[in-house]
């Protein structure tokens, strides 16, 4: 971590020492100049985010070099909420890994290797990465007519030469339109699970039901997931998004709106107090109190 510079003494933290312990008036200067060392490179991240999975080793071995980031879990409601207001104040979407300046609004968004983080951490721009130019053309269902096919894999092969722009490593990953076909198909599209803020856990039941007919009618697909576990995870993220949703409401600031009609708050209470965590423990080992 980046040390912290030696806060200068003032004559409110003088008279302190005399009437309370060293411990006592470090912490009293750390609540002081919090907002002058709080840390603006933060990282959000989730548990179930594979390339989050990636990055967090990047970003800890950063902040071992000692650069000062914020790694905040969006488990956390705070957290979601912080986030989201940066993205409100920025005029920014993304989901996880995401890399922000606080202070400034330039950010990451997405796996980056540790090398262009550290660009980031100077100050520069850091260019969004090629994308493909759309999703490739959605595949024959298995059974279809050899002309549905043919049709398919010459827009299949204009699809990849739209994208030569991207990365030779990307286009080698992609699989030809033969290897494609020569693969198990579905019969038909899966039932869409119904996934809105009133969504019930018995329609998602019903969901699960059409969803194992569905796996009855393509046995022949490789790695389907077990269905009970699916209805489980869609009825956990559900209880997540409802949780999460009430929290933010119930932390609603009520202070005046800001020039977008919004009372935005960058600094929420619990990333003040992570970040005064934060600095309080570098304060007191700066000083040697124990």
């Amino acid at each position: 971590m980046a040390e912290v510079k030696e806060v200068k003494k003032t004559k409110k933290v003088k008279e302190l020492k005399e009437t309370k312990p060293v411990k006592e008036v470090v912490v009293a200067e750390a609540e002081a100049v919090v907002e002058e060392v709080e840390s603006p490179w933060y990282y959000f991240f989730s548990q179930g985010c594979g390339w989050c999975k990636k990055a967090t080793p990047e970003v800890e071995a950063l902040i071992d070099a000692g650069h000062d980031i914020l790694m905040l879990d969006l488990a956390e409601p705070d957290n979601q909420k912080l986030s989201q207001e940066l993205k409100t104040e920025f005029n920014t979407q993304c989901g996880t890994p995401w890399f922000v300046n606080a202070d400034t609004g330039k950010g990451i968004c997405g796996f980056r290797e540790k090398d262009i983080l550290e660009k980031w951490l100077n100050g520069e721009d850091i260019p969004v990465p090629p994308r493909p130019s759309g999703p490739p053309p959605k595949i024959p269902f298995q059974g279809s007519t050899g002309k549905e096919e043919m049709a398919w894999k010459r827009e299949y092969k204009n699809w990849l030469h739209d994208n030569k722009h991207m990365p030779e490593d990307w286009l080698k990953r992609q699989k030809s339109a033969n290897e494609i076909i020569d693969s198990p198909r579905p019969n038909s599209d899966p039932p869409r699970p119904p996934m809105t803020p009133d969504t019930t856990d018995e329609q998602l039941d019903a969901w699960g039901t059409e969803m194992k007919a569905w796996q009855d009618e393509n046995k022949h697909i490789p790695n389907l997931q077990p269905v009970d576990r699916v209805v489980e995870n869609l009825k956990n993220r559900r209880k997540q998004a409802l949780n999460a949703s009430q929290t933010n409401q119930a932390m609603a600031p009520s202070g005046a709106p800001n020039a977008a009609g919004s009372s935005i708050q960058l600094n929420t209470l619990d990333a003040k107090v992570q970040a005064l965590e934060v600095k309080i423990d570098r304060i007191i080992s700066h000083f040697g109190v124990k």
